[in-house]
């Protein structure tokens, strides 16, 4: 897949976290540089020097245009690449809230386009990315931006675009839930006589660890739960509390995410 894009070239639309850390994953993954051209209207200071096409003439037919943009810049980026459209590039888009239909607007009826749902790990290349094709998408277009994707961590395809408003919820946002639980459990800390950089150091590297076991066992995450819970013992009493049905973690995240679902999907109307 490689050697069609170092052939045919790509194109990446905007150059921030998202894009520049897909970017230089590309990079190492031995894409040549001169394959591939960069549209920013700010960019950063080493893509100047990193041998790409930056901000010049894109070409007539690349393999992949991926449009890294925020949503609200849509409006000025999409009239660029316009052209594009048709059938010859696949179009690849990492916009939050925006649907695969305000692609096949933008670039016309043929245009094979992928939404694509990267959440912010994908900066330290673990991140996970959700895809979902439109009708012209083939199996062929899947495997390419598979490809592109895996430089920032792991994907998975889903079945339906309806899908992506829970994606949103779980895994685009869910960074986010993840910080808030570094941030509370620091405090906690703190009440408990831990001194503020000993208690977020101890978060920190818990909540690190715990992940990282989390990915790498055989086992469920209920099943880590249990081999760590002694009977009657700290984690117990701790777990009391967490697992109410009322207060607790199950109630509040079916809460958080079903939040975040929904105003996805208002996101999503409102384009």
């Amino acid at each position: 897949m490689m050697d069609r894009l170092a052939r045919q070239g790509m194109i990446l639309v905007g150059c921030g976290k998202m894009g520049g850390a897909m970017l230089s994953g590309w990079l190492k993954s031995g894409l040549p540089p001169a394959s591939v051209w960069v549209k920013d209207p700010n960019p950063a200071g080493w893509l100047a020097e990193a041998g790409i096409h930056l901000n010049e003439d894109l070409p007539d037919a690349p393999a992949v245009a991926l449009i890294a943009v925020k949503p609200q810049m849509m409006g000025a980026a999409l009239p660029e690449v316009a052209r594009l459209g048709g059938g010859g590039t696949l179009i690849v888009s990492v916009a939050a809230g925006t649907p695969i239909a305000a692609f096949e607007r933008a670039f016309g009826p043929g245009t094979p386009v992928i939404r694509a749902m990267p959440n912010t790990p994908a900066a330290v290349g673990r991140g996970i990315t959700a895809i979902i094709g439109n009708e012209k998408v083939t199996e062929s277009h899947l495997s390419l931006a598979e490809e592109l994707l895996a430089a920032v961590g792991q994907v998975v395809r889903l079945e339906d675009e309806a899908q992506m408003d829970a994606v949103t919820a779980v895994s685009g946002s869910g960074p986010a839930y993840v910080f808030h639980l570094i941030e509370t459990m620091a405090a906690a800390g703190e009440a408990e006589g831990l001194s503020p950089d000993l208690a977020l150091r101890l978060a920190r590297a818990t909540v690190a660890g715990a992940g990282a076991l989390a990915e790498d066992a055989t086992e469920d995450p209920g099943q880590l739960r249990i081999n760590v819970t002694s009977p009657n013992g700290t984690t117990q009493a701790a777990l009391e509390v967490l697992m109410d049905e009322t207060d607790g973690f199950p109630a509040l995240l079916r809460r958080a995410v079903g939040a975040a679902a929904r105003r996805s999907k208002e996101l999503s109307r409102d384009e």
